[in-house]
């Protein structure tokens, strides 16, 4: 994939992304707004003795950093938390959290509440708790503890007597001469040394067994302080996170879309489903009444009417090669592309840069080019077929054919509405008749837009595009589906049709992939009044100015007779040509 092709739909649904990140920003910032000021403070507590031993062991550091695990989940159980509330005279705790620091025999303990003087009291009361709930510091081990201290005392007191006599013996064997009285005295510094060796095991084994040297007890190292500033709402951080969350799912819910939408939404998209190229753009077209969106003739001045002039350019230069009289058909895949509104305008701008033009009303299941320009649908086409079966010499089909082509306001431009709908229109469209019919409109037109139904609905269109020189495919921006275009195109060149190009139809500001197309009607709808391009003379067209009559039109040279031409529009037909 291309990088456009990512960039395209964050163009197309950029206002999604930014009002979920204002909603969310706004909401988080009031809901923030709203909370009290918190406050957090901490205790830290010590397991065992390891860092009062100036040599300890592996095996003690190891067993103390386990026991910090266990004392931390032991925080957090039922019975601590009962205690705690009953000793503080709470019917609730504030939120804390107890974590064993990894790798050291530290346990802290957390707490966060809107009180500061709470949030001491209960990390203090909790550190409390929890060396009760240690084996050194239970009620029933009190008595024990004190019985184990007094022998520590006298086996302290013993173990240094002992030690002493130890010392005067050894001085006074060193001054004896008799090898009797030494013997007495080696044995009794023997028997003293055993004395003082079983007085220190016991004093150990005591020892190990007191709050001085057991490895399973707790103390405070570091008492919880009032806190006195609040540690939260961080309002600004959480604004931002918000923000930053509802970007991030908004842009997911953006290219989900983009990825189920299987509509077409650039003329790159066209180029490689098609392999035709992108004739014009056209913007959409306001208002609900038929009449209303005869856009070239209502508004010439508007960006809508220069991109239908843009469309009558690029349909030149694709029909360059071709006869000078050309029977054009204008089709779309599917119902209300506005291939009806295109075919119209195209016309109606073909005629105002001098050409004769007919416009042709083929689709004889639902027409509607009679509402565009509030004419009467009671007699057309049909009936110029009906007229070929019975008459075949060629002033009859010509007088029938100018008994049912009905003039306009544009000068230039004349109508074959669809007359009453036959019971086959597809029979009628593929017969002999509507060969012989083109070839002898193109005598007395120099253009011929065909109007007729979508391609995927009905066969008519599809058996007419063999008959004309070229079709012109209407798409819906951003409504077409991709499959439906591509079976319209492989249905066309089933038949050998000549496929002029794509027209775009219906862009509008949020349409994705056609900004090209907007610059330019908008740069010009801006800029034209101030370069002069509007005062160069108006169309013929908005003077509403009737022909004088459709004999003189069949009767006299293409080039003859034709209504005063716009500067501009004149010299993009002399380029063109």
């Amino acid at each position: 994939m291309e990088l456009k092709e990512y960039i395209n739909p964050l163009l197309r649904w950029w206002w999604l992304i930014l009002l979920a990140t204002v909603v969310a920003g706004a909401f988080s910032f009031i809901a923030v707004s709203q909370e009290p000021p918190t406050y957090r403070s901490s205790a830290t507590l010590m397991i065992g003795r390891a860092m009062s031993d100036p040599n300890p062991d592996y095996f003690d550091l190891t067993l103390s950093q386990t026991l910090a695990s266990t004392y931390a989940d032991i925080a957090t159980r039922e019975p601590v938390r009962q205690a705690t509330m009953e000793a503080l005279g709470l019917t609730w705790l504030p939120t804390y959290s107890v974590r064993a620091v990894p790798n050291t025999q530290l346990l802290e303990i957390i707490v966060t509440d809107v009180d500061p003087v709470r949030t001491q009291a209960v990390a203090n009361e909790l550190s409390g708790q929890l060396i009760r709930q240690s084996p050194v510091n239970q009620e029933d081990n009190l008595n024990r503890q004190g019985f184990i201290n007094q022998q520590l005392d006298d086996l302290e007191s013993k173990i240094q007597e002992t030690q002493e006599e130890i010392d005067a013996r050894q001085k006074e064997l060193a001054n004896l001469i008799s090898a009797r009285q030494i013997a007495d005295v080696q044995g009794q510094i023997g028997a003293l040394q055993t004395k003082l060796d079983t007085l220190q095991y016991n004093y150990v084994s005591l020892l190990n067994n007191s709050p001085q040297g057991a490895l399973n007890s707790l103390m405070v190292i570091e008492p919880a302080p009032l806190p006195l500033s609040p540690v939260g709402p961080n309002v600004f951080l959480t604004v931002i996170m918000a923000c930053f969350f509802a970007a991030v799912i908004a842009l997911g819910v953006v290219y989900l879309l983009n990825l189920l939408d299987n509509t077409i939404k650039s003329p790159e998209e066209v180029k490689k489903i098609s392999g035709l190229a992108v004739l014009a753009g056209i913007p959409n077209i306001e208002g609900e009444p038929y009449s209303e969106k005869l856009i070239t003739v209502n508004d010439p001045r508007s960006p809508t009417s220069e991109a239908y002039r843009s469309l009558r350019t690029g349909l030149q230069f694709s029909v360059i090669d071709l006869p000078r009289h050309t029977a054009v058909m204008v089709t779309s895949p599917r119902p209300s592309d506005g291939k009806t509104i295109t075919a119209a305008n195209l016309a109606v701008v073909l005629a105002q840069a001098g050409n004769k033009v007919l416009l042709l009303d083929a689709d004889l299941r639902r027409p509607s080019l009679h509402k565009l320009f509030e004419l009467s649908n009671r007699s057309g086409l049909t009936d110029i077929y009906h007229s070929l079966s019975v008459h075949t010499h060629a002033d009859s089909i010509d007088e029938s054919v100018e008994l049912y082509t009905k003039t306009t306001r544009i000068e230039g431009l004349s109508i074959i509405t669809s007359g009453p709908l036959p019971p086959n229109p597809s029979e009628l469209l593929g017969s002999k008749f509507s060969k012989l019919l083109l070839e002898l409109l193109k005598i007395h037109f120099d253009y011929i837009v065909i109007d007729t139904p979508p391609t995927l609905v009905v066969t008519d269109s599809i058996v007419l595009s063999t008959k004309v020189d070229g079709v012109l495919v209407i798409i819906d921006a951003n409504k077409t589906p991709k499959n439906q275009f591509k079976e319209c195109i492989d249905a066309l060149r089933e038949v050998n049709a000549t496929l002029l190009g794509v027209v775009v139809n219906r862009l509008t500001i949020q349409t994705g992939g056609y900004a090209s197309y907007r610059r330019y009607y908008y740069y010009r709808h801006s800029y034209g009044k101030e370069y002069g391009y509007h005062n160069q003379g108006s169309h013929s067209s908005s003077n509403g100015h009737w022909t004088a009559g459709l004999r003189s039109l069949f009767r006299r040279d293409s080039r003859s007779g034709k209504g005063e031409v716009e500067a501009s529009d004149q010299e993009t037909l002399e380029q063109s040509q």
